[in-house]
């Protein structure tokens, strides 16, 4: 029985109860982490911005400096993804990220940014794009199109799901078996994979908005 049983009474879905509880965590975090800002830095202020400069670099490599404007949406995403997931680990709790209603809203916020992106950028340029490179070929191409960048959402929701899930059931198969210890191997395994579906998660997304703001896109 954990301490925050009390939320499995709570008349919301599990995720968005867990979603609202780690938005809850992370803002009392980062006021923590915040409120006495220092050039030494403490415990909490390091941590937070090891996290930040890393999520910094990564967006540097793959879309260059032009890119970082775009670093509070990506930050925001990776440390609720990477939050998220760890979540379920714990026993009693629910990863909010193995529920498709969560993947998705974040998957979506990526695939409307991204064409208001391309559009704001090469204005009627960016649609042509979805009708080839000839007009004649525009019946054929516009189809072809639509569906790949549709793909890309349910791509990214999907992926995400499916991996979290998937840990977790594996954990509660585990804790059955094994009550009072979880294998060590298999937790760090679990670890592991859920920082890599963060990366896969956050890289795809930067790669989907500099292709946007590409003009040869």
């Amino acid at each position: 029985m954990h301490p925050f049983l009390f939320l499995e009474k709570i008349p919301l879905p599990a995720h968005v109860t867990y979603t609202w509880l780690i938005m809850i965590i992370l803002a009392v975090l980062a006021f923590l982490a915040t409120r006495r800002l220092d050039i030494y830095p403490g415990r909490m202020q390091h941590v937070f911005e090891v996290f930040l400069g890393g999520v910094r670099n990564l967006m540097l490599d793959a879309m260059g400096p032009t890119g970082l404007k775009f670093f509070p949406l990506i930050a925001t995403i990776a440390i609720f993804i990477l939050t998220a997931n760890l979540l379920g680990l714990i026993p009693g709790f629910e990863s909010p990220t193995a529920n498709l209603n969560t993947t998705v809203s974040m998957a979506l916020v990526v695939f409307v940014l991204t064409h208001i992106v391309g559009v704001w950028l090469h204005g009627f340029k960016y649609v042509k794009q979805f009708l080839g490179p000839v007009w004649w070929m525009a019946p054929i191409m516009f189809p072809i199109e639509v569906v790949s960048h549709l793909a890309r959402p349910i791509s990214l929701s999907v992926r995400l799901f499916g991996n979290i899930m998937g840990e977790d059931l594996v954990l509660a198969i585990v804790l059955l078996l094994v009550p009072f210890l979880v294998p060590l191997p298999i937790f760090v395994l679990m670890i592991f994979t859920s920082i890599i579906q963060t990366l896969v998660f956050v890289m795809l997304s930067m790669i989907y908005i500099q292709l946007a703001m590409e003009e040869s896109h």
